[in-house]
């Protein structure tokens, strides 16, 4: 297998290319010099591996050079979008024009060419089912890294007013949401000086018990940094549904809309400032 692979590594490699850019949206996808690049030093560290004559040498450098450079490059390719079909069908691409070439050279051996033919298919069904699982690990980390900038972005503080800040909250209010919306919160009350802060939860789409508890926790969490907290956007369905699970939002500041909500906060600062013999604004 190592001579062979050694001896036609140039004519693989342009069968190889030319297999793909006909039957795979890789080479549609991958510049045509990087795609050559890529898989002339795939081949490379094959043939090292192949030269110690022993495919289950999983723990030798070679085998670890190889599938680590082959891990990197299917984690590349889910990051470009490519599916998971084009990614792990690469390296089984290229062993089908490989069996090819044994059928070849072994025509007049059956037995041989039956040997190398399991060994060699064991080899590169492993690494198949490598890229396969670097490409799933690839697409675990953008859609940890998209979940978390939309939790940002679906969380914004922004600054309604001298003193006040209004929160919009759209989607659902897990746990680790209301961590993202506490931590931004009370970093934007720090930063701006706010004496209230509105949490409009009219992009909601249910409140239940388990909500509501993040909400209170969220007040709770915004008054120990000295600042009031109002919730906007309860709506009828809403507040049916906060009596009927028996929850005690009698201490809570609540309005219907976000401008009611506002008006409120206004005066709240207006009172504020008057007690402590500060100007109101107009």
């Amino acid at each position: 297998m190592y001579q062979l692979i050694r001896k036609n590594k140039t004519q693989l490699l342009q069968d190889w290319l030319s297999f793909l850019a006909k039957n795979s949206d890789l080479a549609d996808i991958v510049p045509e010099t990087k795609l050559k690049k890529e898989s002339e030093e795939f081949l490379d560290d094959l043939i090292a591996f192949l030269k110690l004559d022993d495919f289950s040498k999983l723990d030798a450098a070679e085998y670890q050079t190889l599938s680590s450079k082959l891990s990197d490059l299917s984690q590349s390719r889910a990051k470009l979008g490519l599916s998971p079909r084009d990614t792990g069908s690469y390296v089984l691409n290229f062993k089908d024009i490989v069996l090819e070439y044994l059928k070849e050279s072994y025509k007049d051996e059956p037995v041989k060419l039956a040997e190398d033919t399991l060994r060699f298919n064991r080899l590169i069904d492993s690494l198949s089912i490598l890229t396969f699982e670097a490409y799933i690990e690839g697409r675990q980390e953008i859609i940890k890294r998209q979940s978390a900038e939309i939790k940002e972005i679906s969380t914004p503080v922004i600054q309604v007013w001298d003193g006040i800040l209004a929160m919009p909250i759209i989607g659902t209010l897990d746990s680790s949401r209301t961590q993202v919306v506490m931590e931004s919160l009370l970093e934007a009350i720090v930063r701006t000086d706010s004496d209230v802060a509105i949490l409009d939860i009219s992009g909601v789409p249910a409140v239940d018990a388990l909500t509501a508890q993040h909400l209170i926790k969220t007040v709770s969490a915004t008054r120990l940094m000295g600042a009031e907290c109002i919730i906007s956007g309860i709506r009828p369905e809403t507040a049916q549904t906060i009596v009927q699970l028996g929850i005690d939002l009698v201490d809570i500041i609540t309005k219907s809309t976000l401008a009611g909500a506002l008006k409120h906060g206004i005066r709240l600062m207006a009172t504020h400032r008057n007690t402590h013999g500060e100007n109101t604004h107009s």
